[in-house]
C-alpha cells in the first residue's frame, strides 16, 4: 500500500510526497488533495515511480471488478 506525506509551510505552501505508489495514480492522489484544500497545483516533479507499472495480485483486480458494476 501506497503512503501520502503532507507539509504544511509556514508561508501557506502545501508539498505533498508519495511513496509506493506507482504510475499515474499519484497525480490522482494530487488532484484529490487539491480538492481537499482547495488549492492549486503549481509544480509536479514525477519520480521514477511514475513510470512504473503498478502490479496488482488477483485478489486487486477481483476487488476492482466488483467495484466497477
Amino acid at each position: 500500500m501506497g503512503k501520502m506525506k503532507i507539509r504544511l509551510l509556514p508561508d501557506g505552501t502545501i508539498k505533498m510526497e508519495t511513496e509506493g505508489i506507482k504510475g499515474e495514480k499519484c497525480a490522482d492522489y494530487a488532484k484529490v488533495l487539491e480538492r481537499l484544500a482547495d488549492a492549486k497545483i503549481y509544480n509536479l516533479k514525477k519520480t521514477d515511480e511514475y513510470y512504473q507499472k503498478e502490479i496488482l495480485d488477483v485478489e486487486e483486480v477481483e476487488e476492482i471488478r466488483n467495484t466497477e458494476y
